[in-house]
Formats: C-alpha cells, structure tokens, sequence
C-alpha cells in the first residue's frame, strides 16, 4: 500500500505488481506495496519514544455490512472549518488513483477518491476491511473465482451525478491502456493474464468502445459489480481497496490530463493544483456521509505544497506558529537530527507517534552465485543487523528484522532462527565455523551498494562484519541512478545487495510469491534472490488457494519461515518505521498501517 521514509537512503523499493522501481529513502515516497517505513507499537496509541519492538500484526479483522455503513465514527473533540496544511518534501507525481502507488499520494488520494473497499481505522489503531462504495466487502463463489459487490445507495460524483457500475467498470478498463503504467496490476492480471498480458485484452482501454466481456468483469445492472477471475482468489477484497478500483466518470476521463485533474467521488475536490509546487483540496458538496464508514469532512480545505526538506517541516512543526499550528506531513518523518529534540519535549507528546509499516529491508543473495547453502547462512550470522539500523537512522526510523514477514502483516510471528535478538550485531565464531565446515573459509563475496551517503556508510560496518567472520569482501559502489536496473538484472555480477518490500495489503501473499516464488524469475522481476524451490512453488499454490486468509496468515508464516532456515535467499535486516509530528493546532490524526503513513481522514482544526 504500499509509501517510502523520507529518513532512509535512496534505494530501489519495489511492490508487488509495480512494474517501475520506487526509490525508499531519505524522503522518498513508496507507496503501498511499495512504502518503507515506521512502526507502529500495537494499536496506534502515540509513542513515548522508539518502542524495542513494534508489532501490529493482531490488528487486522473483516468488517460486515453494519461495519460498512456510514457514517465513519466522530473524532473525539472534532470541530468544522478551518485550513489543514501539509507540507511535503516530493511533489505528487499522481494524481490519478490509477496511477498511484507511493505512500504520500495515497493518502493523499483517500480524501477525494473512494474504492470498493476501504480500511476503518478504529481509535485504538485497529484496522478493520469494510465496504466503501459498495456495501460489504463482496461475496465470493465458484471457489473464489468469482466475486459479487453491490454499490450502496446515494454515492455520487462532485457533480451530484450518481456512481453506477459502468463508472466502476470505466475507472478498471482504463487501467489496461497504455498510458496507465505506475498503478498496481493485480485487478487486471487476475481477470485478464500475468505481467503485461492482460493488456492485450482491451489494448486501447474503453475509449474505442470496446469493453470486457461479461464472462470477465459484468455489471448486469447499475448496483452490481461482478469479476470473474481466472483462479481463486481469497484476498480480492483487499485488492479492491486499492486506489486503481474505484469509479472514473466517461465523460470527465481526460486520459493522460485525468492526472491533473481526478473527479472526486470522496469528501473533497481539486480546487487548486500547481503541477510540482502546490494542490488545494476543498469540500465536494456531494459527497454524503450518511454512506462513508471511513472519511470525514471537517476541514475546510487542506493545502499541501512541496519541496520541504524534512529539517524544514521539523523545525516549523515542532515550532507550531502561525499556519503551522495546522500543519501535518503525510510522509516526511522528523528529521534524524531533530529525533532527540522532538522526543524530549513534553509538548510533542500528544501531536506525535512512531508507528511501524508494511516495509521490510533484506540483505540479498545472490542463489545463483552462492549456491552452498551454508555459505548463504554464514552470511546471515554474520550480518551486522544493529549496526546497519543505527547507520539508517536508529531506533526512531528502523526495527531489527527477525524474519522474512513485516510485522504490520497479519499472521506474523516474532520468529528469530539466526539470533538475532541474541547477538543483534552478528555472530562471526558461528558464520566462520560454517565456512570451515562448507571448506569455503576466505570466501570472497562481491557486495554492491548504492553511492548514497547512507549506503556508504552501510557497507562500512557490513564488509568489517562479513570479514570477521572469515569472508573477503570486494566492495562494488553503484551509481544509485541506475541502481534498480543494476539489481535488477538475473545475472548482475553481484553477491549480495540491499532490497527493500513493500506489502500491498496486511496478508503475505503480496510478500512471499512475489519475493520468492522461482516461476517468476526474470529480468525485473522481484525475485531479487532468484530463489527457486520447486517444493517451495508448490506450497505457494497450495496456500494460495486456501479460501480463508484468516487461515492463510499462519500458513505463510511457516513458509516464509521454512524458505529462511532452509534456504537462506536473503538476511532480513530491519523494518521501516514513520516518525511523525504534527502542528499542536490539529486533532485526529491517526496512523494508517496499510499504507504506513498518517491517516488525514478524520484530521480537523481545533
């Protein structure tokens, strides 16, 4: 859901379904599969500080039909009127919901963009699946294959116009045209075909006329919305909550210029938007509570403008006067420099939290060049994972990783078969030992890196640790400009390099398929490690296939679990977590863990 920390280096950080690198870092934006980030320590509740382990994992629960009624739940002390400021460091590169996915344009895009589904954000931080525009979360048959949504009654566009099924049906087709290629992939890849295949399906979009046919996504009357998939499919729903599913009006679709200009169909407009400087969101009239478990609409208007440094939007938060005293970012984090000024005042205690997200960070392997499987759990004793934590920005930016499933995801366990809660700074006596035991002792690994100042600084503290533990280590510095497409590549001609994920909803099947399924090793493809188990690939199908994700959860933490103690493909070194501050003139903001960013849903001015 993907949403990058702005406190983290810039480094390739890709989501499921995302076809185009996302740099994670010092103020970049992933989205929701695609975000790195913060943490949350259970619950939401604001923060006394950094938290030694953060864990959100039980919050997750499916809403019923009385849970998707509207309206949302007051926030408590809410008032109307008022202007929210936001201040950001990345302009907005969309705003087309069919284009979205990095963090900050997905939260922004909740507050004028609605979808089949959404997340209700309770007050305690949990998060519950319900029926946004439609009236639960859908109902599924033929095995999963097949999945029904009814739209609820008195939706409308910024025009007052009703939202039918053809305008759902229109805002999906237009995702197989071309020009629509940054927005997940998912809805389009399980009705139509894999990777770009499904663009053959409908390859100009609905603007020659042409549509799916109903035996692959009908809208028999104006209420129904009906997709048939071509397998099972039991996390559809969290699918649908995704920016890309929602309605787009025929008429107002401008194609490529719908990005500067999206018809609202949620509490509030486009009134005012200045490509790379500044957008103005002001109430859409039309848009009726009485039918919105999620969103409120207390501000009058929120205006964001860009190219605050993350030292700026500190300083001038933490500060609160003038316009500040109304003033949140939807991504920048307190700056590292500022993290001790900011904890230790009393007066940011209420207006702060430090919250973990969807984002994991891994030391990868090469499986092709390393192939002794104790050389690859050498490297994982030996992985200096404190260390790499303090150089990307200490306990307020990231949590040592145990495994290979974020802790915001729903079944995780804090499992740990490397140790390293034990001795969170490697373990060299083991990691020697296996090389003597493998007969490969001054093994010499090839570590690429991107030339950011961060990852320098990383690869410090890891070639001193893996030479420890009895490696000889040959440094390879990459232009970080290209580092994506370096990585990227099957035979790169490297050992080991950092990568980073994103999972697009709270469930592992958007983390161990895409990570570590063998079927989809390719060029580009997100199998960094190029893993491949065929006993692994089956398991992935098996569990695929369980039509209970609730069920599911557990069952892809043993997996991952078993790919990791069994095969090593990778060293998992910290998740993300976001450091947030807002103005003290501002109420109801929340943590939104799917995304891994403050919620602007529910903010008003006091």
């Amino acid at each position: 859901m993907l949403p990058t920390h702005p406190t983290l280096p810039t480094t390739p950080f890709r989501r499921r379904g995302h076809c185009a690198a996302v740099a994670l870092a010092a103020g970049a934006l992933v989205l929701t599969a695609c975000s790195s980030g913060d943490g949350g320590g259970g619950g939401g509740t604001k923060s006394e500080g950094p938290a030694s382990d953060k864990n959100v994992s039980s919050n997750y629960t499916l809403g019923t039909a009385a849970d998707s009624k509207g309206p949302a739940p007051d926030s408590p002390g809410a008032k109307k009127g008022g202007t929210v400021t936001v201040l950001q460091r990345d302009a907005f590169h969309h705003l087309d919901p069919g284009q979205i996915y990095y963090a900050d344009m997905l939260a922004d895009q909740m507050l004028y963009n609605r979808t089949l589904t959404s997340y209700k954000i309770d007050e305690k931080g949990r998060v519950k699946l319900v029926g946004d525009l439609a009236t639960d979360i859908g109902t599924p048959s033929d095995g999963g294959r097949t999945w029904k949504f009814t739209l609820k009654d008195g939706i409308k566009f910024e025009d007052g116009s009703p939202i039918t099924s053809k305008d759902i049906r229109w805002g999906i087709e237009r995702l197989y045209a071309s020009f629509e290629t940054d927005g997940p992939q998912y809805i389009q890849q399980w009705l139509s075909g894999e990777g770009t295949t499904y663009r053959k399906a409908l390859p100009d979009g609905p603007y020659d006329g042409k549509h799916l046919p109903s035996s692959v996504l009908d809208t028999p009357d104006d209420k129904t919305v009906v997709f048939h998939f071509r397998q099972p499919h039991a996390d559809a729903p969290f699918a649908t909550a995704m920016p890309s599913i929602g309605p787009v009006k025929a008429e107002k679709d401008g194609r490529q210029k719908y990005d500067n200009a999206p018809f609202s169909s949620g509490p509030y407009k486009v009134g005012d938007y200045k490509v790379g400087k500044s957008l103005t969101l002001v109430r859409n009239e039309h848009w009726d509570p009485a039918t919105d478990p999620v969103r409120h609409q207390y501000a009058d208007r929120f205006e964001i403008s860009f190219g605050h440094q993350l030292g700026d939007s500190t300083r001038r938060l933490l500060a609160g006067q003038g316009n500040d005293r109304n003033g949140m970012s939807l991504s920048n984090a307190v700056a590292p420099e500022m993290t001790e000024k900011v904890l230790s005042d009393p007066g940011t205690k209420a207006r702060r939290f430090d919250e973990i997200q969807p984002y994991l960070d891994v030391m990868t392997i090469n499986n092709d060049r390393i192939k002794d499987v104790k050389v690859r759990k050498a490297l994982a004793y030996a992985m200096p994972n404190a260390q790499i934590v303090q150089q990307m920005g200490g306990a307020t930016a990231a949590q040592l990783a145990t495994n290979l499933i974020p802790p915001s995801i729903d079944g995780y366990r804090p499992t740990d078969p490397f140790g390293k809660k034990a001795k969170p700074n490697g373990d060299p006596e083991k990691a020697r030992a296996l090389l003597k035991e493998a007969g490969k002792e001054g093994q010499e690994i090839v570590y690429a890196y991107a030339n950011t100042d961060v990852q320098q600084k990383v690869s410090v503290v890891v070639a001193q640790a893996l030479e420890r533990a009895g490696f000889k280590v040959q440094k390879k510095e990459v232009d970080s400009n290209n580092w994506a497409s370096a990585i990227g590549e099957v035979k790169n001609g490297f050992d080991i390099y950092r990568t980073s994920w994103g999972a697009d909803w709270p469930v592992a099947s958007t983390v161990v398929p895409p990570l570590y399924d063998g079927r989809v090793i390719s060029d580009g493809s997100q199998n960094y490690s190029h893993h491949n188990n065929p006993a692994v690939n089956t398991e992935i199908d098996r569990i695929n296939a369980i039509p209970d994700v609730k069920k599911a959860a557990p069952e892809w933490q043993k997996l991952a679990d078993r790919i990791l103690t069994e095969d090593v493909p990778v060293v998992p070194t910290f998740a993300n977590l976001q450091f947030s501050l807002w103005g003290p003139n501002l109420g109801g903001v929340k943590y939104m863990p799917v995304y891994g960013t403050p919620d602007p849903t529910g903010v008003f001015v006091k």
